[in-house]
């Protein structure tokens, strides 16, 4: 059981995001289906590379992640693992993502490389400058949907690109706040990055990327190039879940306290889990079923 808890498959979920450009695009058919095995192949693939990373930053902070309270209990922290078989399962990932992703695109390949590259280079330092490693976190997801936009042969709308580096900066941002809240009550810094933060200037940087998320959300779906593309006027309709789904966030963070991981509040937060259905319902019915009678 550590073992895999050392790949961390809870946050497996965020490499979902490869099959964004499908959704938005109106890909997802039956005829579909080899460009969705080949975007699943790549979601294998990226999941094998990111655990390579988890285990590489939890090699590095394993001294430091002692002093956490949550983070004190992952596997190499608390020598439930070895760090030798971390490291072999770390360079068996490596050769299994790699190779994959040869055999699927070599665009995706180049993408994967990359995402590699630019998380290594965090684990190894980059991670403790303060709003470059939020910034850093938010590329990551920024190259995820890349990679699903070239594995399937899907160009991305720069609306998308925006979105999604804004909505993982937002939760980034969240998180840096989790973490200003454990120093406060601890007397101890988590992370070398928190000497850059307070809590007064993650609130502003919280309201900002808040506002701006939910404008370019309506400017995404009343653009004129969004209605053409997707023949469809309507999907300003959805708005309304994505700011009920952003102000359950920013409850989470201000009531409750507790915005530590947002792959853990996807998990169990009913509201934001019912809203993203809600999100996905309607997203289907106002472009797939747009032909059907009563849309017309």
């Amino acid at each position: 059981m550590a073992y895999l808890r050392l790949l961390r498959p809870k946050d497996w979920a965020k490499n979902l995001f490869l099959f964004l450009p499908l959704f938005f695009a109106s890909a997802i058919r039956l005829d579909n289906l080899p460009v969705l095995l080949s975007v699943g192949y790549g979601f294998i693939a990226f999941c094998c590379i990111a655990s390579s990373i988890y285990i590489i930053n939890d090699y590095r902070d394993r001294e430091d992640d002692r002093k956490h309270p949550v983070k004190k209990n992952r596997p190499l922290a608390s020598g439930a693992v070895p760090a030798a078989h971390a490291l072999i399962i770390c360079g068996l990932l490596l050769v299994a993502g790699f190779g994959l992703a040869w055999f699927i695109r070599d665009k995706f390949l180049f993408v994967l490389a990359i995402y590699f590259a630019i998380n290594l280079a965090y684990s190894l330092g980059l991670k403790s400058i303060a709003i470059l490693d939020i910034i850093l976190l938010a590329v990551g997801f920024v190259l995820r949907i890349k990679a699903g936009s070239v594995i399937a042969f899907v160009p991305l709308s720069e609306w998308i690109v925006i979105m999604v580096f804004l909505l993982a900066l937002f939760m980034a941002i969240g998180k840096r706040r989790d973490d200003v809240l454990l120093k406060i009550g601890s007397g101890q810094d988590m992370r070398k990055s928190i000497k850059g933060y307070n809590l007064e200037f993650l609130n502003v940087l919280l309201a900002l990327v808040c506002a701006v998320i939910i404008v370019a959300y309506f400017m995404y779906t009343m653009s004129e190039e969004t209605m053409n593309r997707l023949q469809s006027y309507r999907l300003y309709y959805t708005c309304v879940f994505v700011i009920a789904g952003i102000m359950r966030y920013l409850q989470i963070v201000f009531v409750q306290a507790d915005s530590g991981s947002p792959t853990k509040i996807l998990y169990r937060d009913r509201f934001i889990q019912i809203t993203i259905l809600l999100w996905v319902a309607s997203y289907i019915v106002i472009l797939y079923l747009k032909d059907v009678t009563i849309f017309k």
